[in-house]
């Protein structure tokens, strides 16, 4: 017995060693282990950069109203602001503008915030909007920006913080158009405007610092107004190019940290790895508008069934070479007023031939027939393309091949640029296919209008379009708009095709979110740094 206790005794003081051992060989940590992840952080905080780098080519100026270079526009927006502006979903917000308020038709009244000063020290005030607005809307201002003043009729001046203006006409979310950057209006004393070298001030969070050659340099703007933005990024360094091969070149080595690119072919410059790539949605939008006038294509069935049949995957793919993104609405390239949600008809030739049985067509001869008031109507169309386009031409024969799958036959007819005009001038084709530049303003006029492409008449559609234009609610506008896009999925006036495609392509040792669109790529930049 005793002999027992004495071995449970030995065995409880072995477990006990053991234990302690392992304490100390695992938690507790000796003034050499301490002193080594010290030594760690340091070396981690030590190796982050605040300096930005990046490269540009086909340099103008830094001037933001007169500048056309695309990426100069882009590193602009850190240093000169807008009274209204754009954010990543495309909605819209303040930016000096308190408020903007729309007190007639065609009449608004601006408050600009208080405090905020230009990067020289001098205050903000109503007379620089006055004095950018009017640079914009001179003859001799060649500027990006210039249409966003072109409905502008009078500017007036009620105090150094109130501007009221006043529009030839109406104009829907005319508020979208305040998104041209601000300038000083002392900055520019006794100066010409055009022609001037000085260094233009703004009210960034960034300003610049030097223009030497072939070199600029942003810095922290200490007195920015914004206390939410406080961003890591100290410096940005801008080295001009001469090439775009160049300024590849400089990011391959590892001299730039971040290229806004539209070259779908960059990574033949660059290699395809090293490096991480955002890509975005970007303005130029293609769609097929049927002319609802037509005896056939009046039939929702047959308009249905035509966008059923068209493989859009197929066409971004082999048209262009997957660098192109496939559209189910104008509004789908990331605004906030697209309702995912709402289905339209993806490709699904099956449903299309079942569409068409449905509505009384039958199949006979290789294509759909249907007899209506004695008369025999035939599932064919001629397809208007502007010949000089020259993928446009190659997706309208991919829609005469995938259409002509299923039994609806289109002839192509390659146009001279004035001919094409022509036809959408007068309206007088079957199916056209057609294009835009997307704006930042989200009306849906050139789709659902009195001049839509379509010549699609549904007065519920138009009765949306117009309440839209009214409402300032952010969700109210929102169902409105997922309303009219019901309808576009029940009716299908026109069918939507595909977008172009940009690229943010930088460093793998730049940190942080990128969230770009076309309006800006430096969103989310308070979260950005670089490692060494």
């Amino acid at each position: 017995m005793k002999v027992n206790i004495f071995k449970y005794i030995f065995m409880l003081v072995v477990i006990i060693l053991i234990g302690y051992g392992i304490y100390v060989i695992h938690y507790k940590k000796s003034p050499q282990d301490t002193n080594n992840q010290t030594a760690s952080q340091e070396t981690t905080q030590n190796s982050v950069n605040t300096n930005l780098r990046l490269g540009i080519h086909q340099y103008d100026t830094m001037n933001p109203i007169l500048s056309q270079n695309k990426n100069i526009q882009f590193i602009d927006k850190l240093v000169f602001e807008p009274l209204l502006t754009i954010n990543n979903d495309y909605s819209l917000s303040n930016c000096l503008a308190e408020e903007c308020s729309k007190t007639g038709d065609n009449s608004y009244i601006i408050k600009l915030k208080s405090n905020i000063k230009f990067q020289d020290g001098t205050d903000l005030k109503a007379n620089d909007v006055k004095f950018t607005i009017d640079q914009l809307k001179s003859g001799d201002v060649i500027s990006i920006y210039k249409d966003n003043v072109s409905n502008i009729y009078s500017l007036d001046i009620i105090d150094d913080r109130t501007i009221k203006i006043t529009l030839n006409e109406a104009q829907p979310f005319f508020e979208y158009n305040l998104i041209f950057p601000i300038l000083s209006s002392q900055n520019f004393d006794n100066e010409n405007f055009t022609t001037s070298t000085k260094i233009p001030v703004g009210t960034g969070m960034y300003q610049i610092d030097k223009m030497e050659g072939s070199f600029i340099s942003l810095v922290k703007n200490p007195n920015y107004w914004d206390s939410n933005k406080k961003t890591k990024i100290d410096t940005i360094n801008i080295n001009i190019y001469s090439s775009m091969g160049e300024v590849y070149n400089a990011f391959k080595i590892g001299n730039i940290d971040l290229i806004p690119t539209s070259n779908t072919n960059f990574r033949d410059y660059i290699g395809t790895i090293g490096f991480n790539v955002s890509q975005y949605k970007a303005r130029d939008f293609d769609y097929l508008a049927m002319n609802t006038q037509n005896a056939i294509l009046s039939k929702t069935e047959v308009r249905k069934a035509i966008a059923s049949s068209i493989d859009k995957a197929n066409i971004v793919a082999t048209v262009f070479d997957d660098n192109y993104d496939t559209s189910n609405y104008p509004l789908d390239y990331g605004n906030y007023l697209y309702d995912s949600s709402i289905q339209t008809d993806s490709y699904n030739p099956e449903y299309a031939q079942q569409l068409l049985e449905e509505a009384g067509w039958e199949f006979k001869y290789k294509q759909w027939q249907k007899v209506e008031n004695y008369k025999t109507l035939r599932t064919t169309f001629d397809l208007v393309v502007n010949a000089s386009n020259v993928r446009r031409v190659a997706v309208a024969e991919a829609i005469k091949n995938q259409l002509g799958n299923i039994g609806i036959l289109i002839n192509v007819k390659k146009v001279s640029d004035a001919q094409y005009n022509s036809y959408i001038e007068n309206r007088n084709y079957d199916m056209i296919l057609a294009g835009t530049k997307i704006s930042a303003t989200p009306d849906l006029a050139r789709y659902f209008g009195d001049s839509n492409l379509a010549n699609y008449d549904k007065e519920e559609a138009k009765n949306l379009l117009h309440e839209t234009y009214q409402i300032a609610d952010a969700k109210k506008l929102r169902e409105k708009f997922s309303e009219l896009q019901k309808i576009y999925a029940e009716d299908v006036p026109f069918v939507s095709l595909y977008i172009n495609r940009e690229y943010l392509v930088s460093s793998t040792k730049l940190f942080g979110e990128q969230k770009p669109n076309w309006f800006n790529v430096f969103y989310n930049m308070e979260n950005w740094y670089r490692q060494n």
